[in-house]
């Protein structure tokens, strides 16, 4: 404040009061009408306050930032701005009168402003005060004037008049002449409400004395300061022209409509003159005129029409007013005042605006669910400018009106963000013209999720094939899961029931939880486990989270991972088989013994073939490819060796195929002790002939391995329960390959002498499609199957209902191979 001149601080200071005084008015006139109403002087600085909405409105000024209050319309925008945490209107722009309300005696902004929480729009009307920025203006800087020498005193001569945009004491006040000895000043209100300075002659003119006049007319306003401007009038004294020109009518009123093409006459306007000659020519041209009108109309300088030269909208000017001069040829003037009214046209289609958009909504909203305000707008006037909106048919929104100007747009069915995710929703506004003018626009408006539906697998149930064998923490599946909904809701975890029967399902199977890759635990066993079943749960992670289950079934499919298991006839400790005894009147086809195998395997790994493997050149024996059975090949010869090894091969339909393969020692004879000697004498190779002490250390074993199996025979049938049941711990044969076939004549009839029952297992080229392995003792009555452990103790379980008598038996055959053993291994 320091810098500033004592004139600028005392303008200032009358300024704020006009704006205190201003808010009183208007505040007290809000009370009456309902609205707030504020008024301003014009040309405030940017940032001025206008005034506090918040409290004006009665809002609590705490609560502004949740009520979101702001300006919503185009015109508060440019001029004003809000502070939304005060509540304080601010001025945003530089507010000129004069450029927006022209000469009107009430200048009005009218704007809404908006309240979210609750929803409401409030009008508000700001006046703008006029102040003194603006001198009176002439319309050019010097006026000729041309004055007969005889004219008398008492002529008048119309000046024209100077323009102040202002209005009020700030507008032109008067005007005031150099002092001169000639001419004095008047003023005239003109019908058209101007004032105008006439100059009066006082006194006669002597051309000869002084033929140019120079004088100044000063206009003056009533502002603080005051302001003024000037015009130098040059009067030329000439020859006698005693008669000014005359218009038809003093003033002239014509109406256009605002769509007139240009060059459209508008007004003719005339004026005569009853001297003659050059005195009565007469010529027109605009003496006071505003510059749109200048711009907007052109006026014939010979024949007085005024014409249309630029476009003409009613939504910016209403009427035009203007003064037209005709001038003779000797220099007199006279004026005529003319108005020029516009009328209104439907060439202004509806403005349609969205002041607020709530994008996305949840798919949950409720119906009659505020999405939208629309503000529609129409500039034109009457019907021209009465609007009516509406929405699509198919979509589920409609409007309700708010307001005069104002529109809600509301859900009025039910939403689904699956079904349509998104919606492009046209309102079209059309007012009531003829014809009426239509505007369309067009929100896309998206639909928020909710969680709810749940995660969809793409099968009812799964089933899985793994091989036997797979190395684990191998990946054996992958399942997957979708969710229509989105983001959070649509992304799904895996799990696993817990427990598989009695093991956890964790130590089989384990899932990746945001993949739904299954992977394997462990290596799986097809001879353990065939198949398995589990669920597995996929859920979403919406909030509450939505799940669904689908079942697993996994089935191992069976390699050919386990070679033949030879049971007959079974090896000794050291790897070897009993002689088997022939008797050499054994015919072809003679049913020597038979090779009875297994395979844990299932399907074609479990098919097995049997195979001979015979070193001699002739050789007497064959074996069923099926059946294991071997026979003699043909009948025994005095030429023929005593002795002969025959090599079984079992082999498997795997591939590859696996195979074991057991040796058998044939010996033709009827009795064992006949033939040891020529045994000895018979040529062997070189690996078959041991030396005595190892045949001596073999019998010796032998003898004590026997020994030790019968005692604890001894000892486990006294200690066994009447009615218990003796079965096979694990299958090891070793019991039964002591067993001389040929102990009892019932044996030569094509049976073996087995303590179990058999089947043949067939082969693929065997003609039929089914296996059969060893058959349970259920199959065959009182069938016992002896074992012995790792540490040669005896063991017995349940096969079926055993007897003593069939213990018996068995004990008779050990104590019969007994007997036929131990001379054998002494010799």
């Amino acid at each position: 404040m320091a810098g500033m001149t004592t004139s600028s601080r005392e303008a200032e200071l009358r300024n704020r009061r006009q704006v205190l005084v201003s808010l009183l008015f208007f505040w007290v006139c809000r009370g009456v009408s309902g609205q707030v109403k504020y008024s301003i002087a014009e040309e405030l600085k940017r940032g001025s306050v206008v005034g506090n909405i918040a409290n004006d409105l009665g809002l609590n000024v705490r609560q502004l930032s949740d009520k979101r209050l702001r300006v919503v319309s185009s015109a508060g925008n440019e001029y004003f701005t809000l502070n939304a945490e005060t509540g304080n209107l601010h001025v945003n722009n530089r507010i000129d009168r004069e450029e927006m309300c022209g000469e009107a005696s009430i200048c009005v902004i009218n704007f809404e402003v908006f309240v979210q929480n609750p929803l409401n729009v409030f009008h508000v009307e700001v006046h703008i005060q006029d102040i003194n920025d603006n001198p009176p203006n002439f319309l050019t800087n010097s006026v000729d004037l041309e004055i007969v020498e005889t004219t008398l005193p008492g002529a008048r001569i119309s000046l024209g008049n100077a323009r102040d945009p202002d209005i009020g004491v700030n507008a032109l006040q008067g005007y005031r002449l150099t002092p001169n000895p000639y001419f004095i000043l008047e003023e005239r209100l003109s019908s058209d409400g101007n004032n105008y300075a006439d100059l009066v002659l006082e006194n006669l003119l002597d051309r000869e004395k002084e033929s140019l006049h120079l004088l100044v007319l000063t206009a003056s306003d009533g502002g603080e300061p005051i302001r003024s401007s000037t015009v130098n009038i040059n009067i030329n004294v000439i020859d006698a022209n005693d008669n000014f020109p005359v218009f038809s009518q003093q003033s002239y009123k014509a109406s256009i409509s605002e769509g007139a093409e240009n060059n459209s006459i508008v007004l003719l306007v005339k004026a005569t003159d009853k001297d003659e000659g050059s005195h009565s020519q007469i010529t027109y041209s605009f003496s006071s005129i505003s510059e749109s009108a200048l711009n907007t109309f052109s006026l014939d300088p010979d024949t007085g029409e005024i014409k249309v030269k630029g476009r003409i909208n009613f939504e910016h000017t209403k009427s035009y007013k203007m003064v037209v001069k005709a001038k003779d040829g000797g220099g007199l003037v006279a004026h005529a005042g003319i108005l020029i009214e516009v009328i209104d046209e439907n060439d202004n289609a509806p403005e349609i605006t969205f002041t607020f958009v709530t994008s996305p909504i949840p798919e949950n909203s409720s119906v009659g669910t505020v999405v939208a305000l629309i503000n529609v707008n129409d500039e034109d006037s009457g019907n021209y400018g009465h609007v009516e909106c509406h929405v699509q048919d198919n979509v589920p929104f409609t409007l309700i009106s708010s307001s005069k100007k104002y529109y809600k747009l509301v859900t009025s069915g039910s939403l689904d963000r699956e079904a349509d995710p998104e919606y492009n929703i046209t309102v079209t506004a059309t007012d009531k013209g003829l014809p009426p003018l239509a505007t369309t626009q067009t929100i896309r408006l998206e639909l928020s999720d909710i969680n709810d539906n749940p995660p969809s697998f793409d099968k009812l149930f799964y089933q899985v094939y793994v091989h036997e064998n797979n190395p684990p923490g191998a990946s054996i599946y992958c399942l997957k899961a979708s969710d229509v909904d989105r983001d959070e809701n649509s992304r799904i975890t895996y799990s696993l029931n817990s427990h598989l029967g009695e093991l956890p399902l964790t130590s089989y199977i384990s899932i990746n939880s945001q993949t739904g890759v299954i992977y394997a635990q462990r290596s799986y066993d097809y001879e353990q486990i065939k198949e398995f079943e589990f669920q597995v749960r996929g859920q979403d992670s919406g909030s509450p989270p939505l799940s669904s289950n689908v079942t697993v079934r996994v089935f191992i499919v069976d390699r050919n991972d386990n070679p033949p298991e030879i049971l007959y006839p079974a090896l000794e400790s050291d790897g070897s088989v009993l002689f088997e005894m022939v008797p050499p009147s054994s015919e072809e086809g003679y049913l020597v013994t038979k090779a009875v195998a297994v395979d844990a395997d299932s399907g074609h790994n479990a098919w097995l073939t049997f195979h001979l493997l015979q070193s001699s050149d002739s050789p007497l024996f064959k074996i069923g490819l099926h059946t294991g059975e071997i026979r003699t090949l043909r009948a025994f010869l005095e030429k023929d060796l005593l002795k002969h090894k025959v090599v079984v091969m079992v082999k498997d339909n795997g591939q590859p195929p696996l195979s074991a393969t057991v040796t058998l020692n044939m010996v033709f004879s009827e009795n064992m002790q006949d033939v040891i000697p020529e045994l000895n004498n018979q040529p062997q190779d070189s690996d078959q002939q041991p030396q005595l002490e190892v045949y001596l250390v073999i019998a010796l074993s032998v003898i004590s391995f026997l020994f030790f199996i019968s005692l604890m025979l001894v000892v486990i049938i006294k200690c066994r329960k009447p009615k218990g049941l003796v079965v096979l711990d694990s299958l090891n044969p070793a019991l039964y390959t002591h067993i001389d076939p040929r102990l009892s004549s019932n044996y030569h009839n094509g049976t073996l002498p087995l303590p179990f029952s058999y089947e043949i297992a067939a082969a693929l080229d065997s003609g039929t499609n089914e296996s059969t392995f060893l058959k349970s003792s259920q199959e065959v009555p009182a069938d016992i199957i002896f074992t012995a452990n790792d540490s040669g103790m005896w063991s017995e379980c349940l096969g079926g209902t055993i007897s003593n008598e069939s213990t018996k038996q068995v004990r008779n055959a050990y104590d019969v191979t007994m007997i036929h053993t131990l001379p054998m291994l002494y010799h």
